[in-house]
């Protein structure tokens, strides 16, 4: 009986944290009110374990890692183009997404994992609209 019980704790205690994770879907869209070639929402804050489900709402559109932008050690992703997918984050941090064929225009997000000590750094280098974003969505999230 104490070993029933025990297996039936472990198995419990193993699924704990997947009944709490939440999905969160995110459009890719030609346009929206943020401007031409958008993530909606373009900024969210979750929780390790969380799922960001990508919707390809517009032609010519996926999400992927934006170099410099994402915490160490944390896999990058690549979601197929013109495809919905979903991507679980891990690790706590902040991570830049970028949508490859429209990054020049400025389609980027910002994802915030779990609590975070330091604030969302935005590198160097980026396409002028892109950063242009980037400081819109720290300014909107109060980051």
């Amino acid at each position: 009986m104490v070993i029933w019980t025990l297996r039936l704790f472990m198995v419990w205690a193993l699924m704990l944290p997947l009944a709490h994770a939440e999905t969160y879907q995110v459009k890719m869209l030609n346009n929206n009110d943020t401007g031409v070639m958008a993530f909606e929402p373009d900024y969210l804050h979750i929780q390790p374990g969380d799922t960001v489900h990508f919707v390809a709402s517009d032609r010519t559109h996926n999400a992927m890692t934006i170099p410099n932008l994402w915490p160490d050690r944390a896999p990058t992703i690549r979601t197929p183009m013109n495809q919905d997918a979903d991507v679980t984050f891990q690790q706590v941090g902040f991570y830049g997404i970028k949508c490859l064929p429209h990054f020049m225009l400025g389609m980027v997000m910002l994802i915030e994992v779990g609590e975070n000590d330091t604030a969302a750094h935005i590198p160097n280098g980026l396409p002028a609209r892109a950063k242009k974003r980037f400081e819109e969505i720290k300014q909107r999230a109060g980051l």
